[in-house]
């Protein structure tokens, strides 16, 4: 049965007279947002559209390869390795501990970086979520990591 939503009522001289049906149902899942840097020549890649053309052994490569692996990363069930891929510009400063793959301690750094987002079923087998992401966290380049996990649903049709 299809669902209906207070958005989707008509009304008629302000009263609500009636629900139209929904033509679309939501689905649990977890978002997994990974922010990638990246050297001069894949962001040149990257910009001109040509992902399947950089360099393998590239940070990018190294977690697209994770994902595309034997694992629920980018499940829509219909589709597989779903990733959706943007560019963007990280900017920070080196603590004096810090041992930065970019920059040098003290001096602002900026950071040519692929932020990929994928989702993940909410009711994907926990392991095998965790050892694709350990594995995501073993060919990410960069001392601290930043990868985001948050709970979301996504819109599907009904």
């Amino acid at each position: 049965m299809a669902r209906t939503h207070a958005t989707d009522r008509h009304r008629a001289g302000g009263v609500i007279t009636g629900a139209m049906p929904a033509h679309h149902a939501t689905r649990a899942v977890t978002a997994l947002k990974i922010h990638c840097p990246l050297d001069d020549d894949t962001l040149a890649l990257l910009m001109r559209g040509q992902v399947e053309e950089i360099h393998p052994d590239c940070a990018l490569a190294r977690v697209i390869a994770v994902v595309r692996g034997d694992n629920p990363l980018g499940d829509f069930g219909l589709y597989q390795s779903v990733i959706e891929l943007g560019a963007g510009w990280e900017l920070f400063t080196p603590g004096a501990a810090a041992r930065p793959a970019l920059g040098d301690a003290g001096a602002n750094t900026v950071s040519p970086t692929a932020i990929l987002t994928v989702y993940i079923p909410a009711d994907a087998v926990e392991g095998a979520v965790s050892a694709a992401i350990d594995a995501i966290v073993a060919a990410h380049p960069w001392e601290v990591p930043v990868i985001e996990i948050a709970s979301t649903a996504l819109v599907t049709r009904a």
